[in-house]
């Protein structure tokens, strides 16, 4: 299929959006379909209040139609709930062609954790009409399936998520705990974007032995490294000094409570650290039953309970998660047009596609005289 993904979040940004969407084309690309993205980048922009390092891209509607034409996709996945996703929605509704969209991550709590003066309900009415007319909304756990039809959502569809079993890997812990070397253990990890939606200040407010680590950049890092001294903030770390920060803790600690999954849970089990985190979504769904970590409303017993856990048994929960079922599923779950309309549908639409490439040409001056047409073949010339 030829597919258009259209998305707020894409590089330079680093977070589990990114790299899942990323992941699914790699994996769908080798088995052969063809993608057009739709991201920030080539457009004018604007940085998100209070994270400067999201990009907002207003006014792309025009061209976003145009890419729709000229792409003539198969199917059309919205995946988040920004100006670009607002875009996307409004030209698939004005040609009425049947898209799909995903929930990554609660936005409504995401909202009220940076903007106070904001209601949750306020956040649901405004994600609930983004997805109100999606083919299938994709979600990554049961639970948030329930909670999210509890509160109106229609045409749920699971899509879980996989992880790099090669990359992530038990192999990669050190004896001196390498990036870790001379910390005093136990060792408690996060990784992800230090900001106040992560709720990063639970993991370091929480009272245990050992020392905490915290890998990432975001708008809370130099207040929580001005709060907490004793922490040791490593930065943003990719590839192979990820996956040896993962390997070389001893417990990942998961604090958040506006993920909807949670890429960096499996990511750790992969390299063979258990995880703890809250009773939420995410943690809820891949923790429990798992031997692998544990959950708890109190993260310091979750902490506790998770650093008895077996390395071994989480290497091995974590094998059960692939990319390609990730990818296939996400392909099940997309509302392409059956071959027969599609071919009605583009073949309406080309009369469109001719008068916006018209409306591009500069007109010409009412006293010039238009040039004789040039698109007759040699053979009609003669």
């Amino acid at each position: 299929m030829r597919i258009m993904l259209v998305t707020d979040a894409w590089d330079p940004q680093v977070n589990g959006v990114v790299r899942t969407m990323k992941r699914v084309i790699a994996e769908c690309e080798a088995m052969g379909h063809e993608w057009d993205v739709v991201s920030p980048n080539g457009f004018k922009t604007i940085p998100l209040p209070t994270y400067s390092e999201i990009r907002l891209a207003f006014g792309a509607k025009e061209i976003i139609e145009e890419r729709f034409l000229e792409f003539e996709p198969d199917a059309i996945h919205i995946a988040t709930e920004g100006p670009l996703g607002w875009a996307a929605r409004a030209v698939c509704l004005k040609h009425k062609f049947p898209y799909t969209t995903s929930y990554h991550t609660r936005f409504p709590e995401y909202i009220a954790a940076r903007f106070w003066f904001l209601p949750t309900w306020v956040g649901y009415m405004y994600v609930r009409e983004f997805h109100k007319y999606s083919g299938r909304v994709m979600v990554a756990t049961n639970s948030m399936r329930e909670e999210l039809e509890s509160k109106g959502f229609k045409n749920l569809a699971p899509w879980s998520r996989g992880v790099d079993t090669d990359l992530f890997h038990p192999s990669k812990r050190r004896d001196d705990r390498g990036p870790m070397k001379g910390m005093k253990g136990p060792i408690w990890l996060n990784v992800g974007r230090v900001a106040v939606e992560k709720n990063i200040s639970a993991f370091l407010d929480t009272q245990i032995e050992g020392t905490k680590v915290v890998v990432g950049d975001g708008p809370q890092l130099e207040a929580l490294k001005e709060k907490h001294p004793d922490v040791h903030f490593l930065g943003v770390k990719q590839g192979d000094e990820l996956a040896a920060c993962f390997a070389n803790a001893d417990v990942f600690v998961f604090p958040s409570l506006t993920d909807t999954f949670g890429l960096v849970i499996l990511e750790a089990m992969a390299a063979g650290t258990p995880v703890a985190g809250f009773t939420v979504p995410g943690p809820r769904d891949l923790i429990p039953g798992s031997h692998a970590g544990a959950i708890d409303d109190d993260l310091a017993k979750a902490c506790m309970e998770a650093l008895k856990c077996s390395r071994e048994a989480s290497r091995k929960y974590a094998e059960t998660y692939s990319w390609q079922a990730c990818a296939e599923q996400f392909i099940n779950n997309l509302e392409p047009l059956p071959v027969p309309e599609r071919r009605r549908f583009w073949k309406r639409l080309a009369r469109l596609r001719h008068a916006l490439r018209l409306r591009r040409r500069k007109p010409l001056p009412s006293d010039a005289v238009e040039p004789p047409r040039t698109d007759t073949t040699p053979a009609e010339a003669d």
